[in-house]
């Protein structure tokens, strides 16, 4: 059965998606606000390539300004810092008894429950390897998990259906009751992809330098012991164990999961985050604040320091300012 889904966001995450749910027969719809990225999935189409598969679709594509009409199923799929722009763009889009599904990274399920309203939210954690190359051309890097929930937990028949679109997308695709577990986990591996991206080598040849263990294990410890304290036992993904990085912890057991983390990105043919190639390709300021930096606010609520995430942060924007030049050595300032 085709179904009519509206793709806001159409680079690495909603082209990706999108493409894939249009060659199998469904009714998709882009928004993006890059004019020319919205011509070429007119003209020629989305070219899809990689090790994965490569394939070409031609689908409707609007900027913002030139949408009509109302969807059901509006998949957000913008950079975490443009949520809440892109939510209240999208508003008068929504059908009254339609949902908004977050395919973003962070934890930009409660800014768009904070516009569209919570019934009317679906969140999901994703963790696929795409890059947006340029206009009409987006890199499938690789497989990775991809996780669907309601935001209160309940496994309703929006849910169920949701999945069986998704597994059109990814056949590896599940449901969950707490999809929050698996937002945190994405926040603690995500740390450690920031800190990636302050300098110039690979994710895996970055996660392997033995000298950085302890910032991986710093990272990774805020994250979980902030996860719990909100109440959330956050879950492992793609060889990122959460337990591994719990206080009282043992060193191996970090090691065992950043190799098993090597492992999962070696073969990909993404081989930086996104994070890096907003910094050393396309020159624009990251995520970190919407996505990162609540680790440490919300640390902050519970007594919690996090003193490596808000080191991160602080790096972060140093790059972004043009004040610090990437660097393999800038990691070496996160070693606690």
């Amino acid at each position: 059965m085709s179904e009519r889904i509206l793709i806001w966001g159409a680079g690495a995450i909603g082209g990706t998606v999108g493409a894939y749910l249009k060659r199998a027969g469904n009714d998709i719809t882009f928004v993006d606000i890059v004019p020319e990225h919205v011509a070429a999935i007119c003209g020629p189409g989305l070219h899809i390539f990689g090790p994965v598969e490569e394939f070409r679709v031609q689908t409707p594509a609007f900027t913002p300004d030139e949408l009509v009409g109302t969807w059901d199923r509006i998949f957000l799929c913008v950079k975490a810092h443009h949520t809440e722009a892109a939510c209240r763009a999208l508003l008068p889009h929504l059908a009254a008894d339609g949902y908004v599904l977050s395919l973003q990274n962070g934890l930009c399920e409660t800014i768009i429950a904070g516009v569209v309203g919570p019934a009317r939210t679906m969140g999901a954690f994703v963790n696929f390897g795409a890059d947006w190359m340029e206009p009409g051309e987006i890199l499938f890097g690789g497989r990775g998990a991809v996780v669907l929930g309601e935001i209160d937990g309940k496994m309703t028949p929006r849910l169920e259906a949701l999945h069986r679109l998704m597994l059109q997308f990814e056949p590896g695709a599940i449901t969950t009751d707490n999809i929050w577990s698996y937002l945190w986990g994405k926040l603690g591996y995500g740390a450690m992809l920031f800190a990636q991206a302050l300098g110039d080598a690979s994710i895996v040849d970055c996660l392997g330098r033995p000298e950085l263990l302890p910032v991986w294990r710093a990272l990774g410890a805020e994250a979980v012991a902030v996860a719990e304290a909100e109440g959330v036992e956050p879950k492992g993904f793609n060889g990122f164990d959460p337990a591994a990085f719990r206080p009282g912890a043992s060193e191996e057991a970090a090691r065992a999961s950043v190799r098993a983390m090597i492992e999962f990105n070696r073969p990909s043919a993404k081989t930086h985050s996104g994070v890096w190639r907003d910094l050393a390709v396309r020159k624009r300021r990251t995520e970190v604040d919407v996505q990162i930096k609540p680790i440490a606010d919300i640390g902050a609520k519970h007594g919690i320091a996090c003193s490596a995430v808000r080191k991160l942060v602080d790096l972060i924007h140093e790059v972004e300012d043009g004040k610090r030049p990437l660097a393999d050595a800038n990691l070496l300032e996160l070693i606690p």
